[in-house]
């Protein structure tokens, strides 16, 4: 039997940011970037934030020193985790990984901040625990696999996110090999993460996220101070790999390690929805661009997806045709290709139109199905195919490589460009800018506070919550 957790572990404990190639330290400061930008509009923007923080300052946790994005207020590190970590999800606009169908960056990035204002660790340290976090991560929904996982009903960015947050936590104060396994013994007993926020939109979807931050930190605290956790967390008859898919393969969590790295397969969105639509997003632009079509000349739509889109975005048909609210929106692909189709644009504040009358129309136009060809890209390519009937013609529009995949990724100025278009109505374009260079030279820092300070608004402003 394969020892995951004792492997993982001693990976944590020797993560070092300076031994790693270049091109994985430029894109972990990438992926910090970008989840930067996530967590100030979802702090600012997202409709589940004012009822979150009022809970957490009822459960004590907005009295500290730990910093939220796009907060002036501080809260205990505890909180800050939590926050963070739902804020990171709850525009469904942060990263993804396509073998592994989760989110890595949500839960483990936002450990690892609360971790290092606790004890005041270097820029490079933070980042290669971030590194860490990442591997732990997609490596354990490899190993489920995530297929397996998501049919069981879980979700694996909360389940498996949460070992990892614990790994990226760990990594930041400096535990031993032994104490990171006493962590993933202790994030065992918290791992859940339900789907059943797709029945109706909950906001479940963001706070299990969160709480796997929170779940990630409080085991390595817990470890910290000395508590046992239990052994073979990871592999063990009742551990966390047999016990939340039918046929886990744990030797994959080990494959490569430390000389493969998941975190490069890890791709950024273009566009705040669920991954399994962009492919079909990006042909939609791309026909509109190509043939300048207009919503009312279309006929009819197939938008081609592998099965496990269908799970997401494309079934039950009547209700993907007719989201009633964002996180219905984030997993209806017949709203984000309308979006596309008949604008020529989705993005964040494209959840506005969700009751237009002609987007309306062209949902009701728009069928997801399965399509051969996609699914035998998967998950190798989140492809997509997009079929539209119009003008007497069929057009049809494949995109193997969506924008944003590791082989197809956003250049910095891309990056800062999607940053901007989140952070600048928070923070303003100056401030913002001073964030993104922080984040960027954040190998460079003897600690994350000045750039924790600079995610704050200056000026007083009407935030959710308040």
């Amino acid at each position: 039997m394969a020892a995951v957790t004792r492997e993982l572990a001693a990976f944590t404990a020797s993560m070092r940011f300076e031994a790693l190639p270049a091109e994985v330290q430029d894109r972990t400061r990438f992926l910090v970037l970008d989840l930067v930008g996530n967590m100030l509009r979802g702090r600012h923007d997202a409709e589940s934030t004012a009822p979150l923080l009022a809970a957490v300052r009822s459960l004590g946790l907005a009295a500290g020193s730990a910093a939220v994005f796009g907060d002036s207020a501080r809260y205990t590190p505890a909180g800050a985790a939590l926050v963070n970590g739902t804020t990171a999800h709850s525009l469904d606009f942060d990263d993804t990984h396509a073998a592994g169908t989760l989110h890595p960056g949500a839960p483990v990035i936002p450990a690892a901040l609360a971790a290092a204002e606790m004890v005041g660790a270097d820029g490079r340290t933070v980042l290669g625990a971030i590194v860490a976090g990442y591997e732990v991560t997609c490596r354990l929904a490899l190993s489920l696999p995530g297929g397996d996982h998501y049919e069981r009903g879980y979700h694996p960015t909360a389940t498996c996110g949460a070992f990892g947050a614990a790994a990226a936590a760990a990594r930041v104060f400096g535990l031993s090999a032994a104490q990171v396994e006493d962590a993933f013994g202790i994030a065992l007993s918290q791992a859940a993460g339900s789907l059943q926020f797709l029945a109706n939109g909950a906001w479940t979807k963001r706070f299990q996220v969160g709480w796997s931050a929170l779940n990630g930190l409080t085991a390595a605290s817990l470890a910290r101070e000395g508590f046992r956790g239990a052994g073979e967390a990871l592999e063990g008859r009742a551990g966390f790999l047999r016990a939340y898919a039918p046929n886990p393969k744990p030797e994959r969590a080990l494959q490569g390690l430390g000389s493969e790295w998941e975190l490069m397969e890890t791709a950024v969105k273009p566009y705040p929805s669920c991954r399994y639509g962009h492919a079909n997003v990006d042909a939609a632009l791309a026909l509109r661009a190509e043939l300048g079509l207009k919503a009312e000349e279309i006929e009819s739509v197939t938008m081609g997806l592998p099965n496990k889109g269908m799970l997401l975005v494309g079934a039950p048909l009547q209700y993907k045709q007719n989201p009633q609210n964002i996180v219905d929106g984030q997993f209806s692909g017949p709203f984000v290709v309308a979006c596309a189709l008949a604008r020529g644009h989705f993005g964040w504040d494209s959840y506005a139109w969700l009751q237009d009358a002609d987007l309306r129309t062209l949902m009701r136009k728009i069928t997801p199905a399965e399509d051969a060809e996609v699914e035998a890209d998967f998950p190798e390519y989140m492809s997509g195919k997009l079929t539209v009937n119009a003008r007497g013609q069929t057009f049809v529009k494949k995109i193997q490589v969506p924008k944003g995949e590791p082989a197809n990724f956003l250049t910095e100025a891309e990056l800062r460009a999607k940053f901007h278009g989140l952070a600048d109505a928070v923070l303003g374009a100056e401030r913002a800018r001073q964030l993104a260079d922080a984040v960027l030279n954040l190998d460079k820092a003897a600690d994350v506070n000045g750039m924790m300070r600079l995610g704050a608004p200056m000026m007083a402003a009407r935030l959710a919550g308040e």
